[in-house]
């Protein structure tokens, strides 16, 4: 998977990604296609509810639909697997879009729990060109992981990163 430039969202775009739900789907089905009972059933969702969310995403270019299978009593199902679009995206400072990325991390923590997290905090004081290399570096150790391919029995690991003044 190669570096892909980022690009402003689009109005849709940016809408698609203001809810955490959505956003979980995203990351729900970055590595494992998944129907949209499945996802429910993941997101402790209604079905139909979950439904609205898979279709927009698949609307605005973040899901894709898979083949289609049968499930356990033979009926068919539709996977849909994240198409990466997300990464690639800029909000352009879009609050719905902040407000949701937040609301996407805390939901998935409490699901996983705090044993599991590895947190750390740090202020550090920086002019204001040392912040922006401090971001972009971190954004490039970031692009450089989600870049490498996808192994098989790889575990998953989500990364929650924020910057913010300190006063």
């Amino acid at each position: 998977m190669s570096a892909e430039k980022r690009r402003a969202a689009t109005e849709a775009e940016a809408a698609a990604m203001a809810s955490g739900i959505r956003l979980r789907i995203i990351r729900l089905t970055f590595s494992e296609a998944l129907t949209n009972k499945e996802l429910a059933g993941r997101l402790g969702r209604d079905p139909a509810t979950t439904l609205h969310h898979v279709r927009k995403l698949v609307e605005t270019g973040f899901l894709v639909a898979q083949p289609p299978r049968r499930g356990a009593r033979g009926a068919k199902e539709i996977p849909y697997l994240s198409t990466g679009l997300s990464w690639t995206l800029d909000s352009c400072g879009d609050q719905g879009v902040k407000q949701a990325v937040l609301e996407a991390y805390l939901a998935e923590i409490a699901e996983t729990g705090f044993e599991d997290v590895q947190q750390t905090r740090l202020v550090v004081q920086v002019a204001p060109e040392e912040r922006e290399e401090l971001e972009n570096r971190l954004e490039s150790l970031l692009e450089e992981f989600r870049a490498r391919p996808r192994r098989p029995g790889a575990k998953r690991t989500a990364i929650y990163l924020a910057t913010y003044p300190s006063t």
